[in-house]
């Protein structure tokens, strides 16, 4: 072995022949975690969208439905929630 062979090393090769490792930065360890997150994120969604009680086209009606609801004022979604209240207070 010659000097120029050991210049052509790397850290990483030097420490895996002393059967060494580099020790993982904070940042490795927060992009791993940022990644499976977003592995999460996608099975989740898949599994969401095999287990949803309704069509796609059904959904779509339904959240643009809520939407003009929301578009047209508050006072539409506020009355169910008073009706509600004074139920609960009823029962007390």
């Amino acid at each position: 072995m010659k000097l120029s062979d050991l210049s052509d090393l790397s850290k990483d090769d030097i420490l895996s022949a002393l059967g060494l490792m580099t020790k993982a930065s904070p940042s490795d360890r927060v992009l791993g975690a940022a990644g499976l997150f977003g592995l999460g994120l996608l099975v989740g969604a898949g599994v969401a969208l095999l287990l949803a009680p309704k069509s796609g086209q059904g959904l779509r009606e339904d959240l643009g439905e809520r939407l003009r609801r929301a578009r047209n004022g508050a006072a539409d979604t506020v009355e169910p929630s008073v009706a509600t209240s004074s139920g609960d207070g009823a029962r007390t």
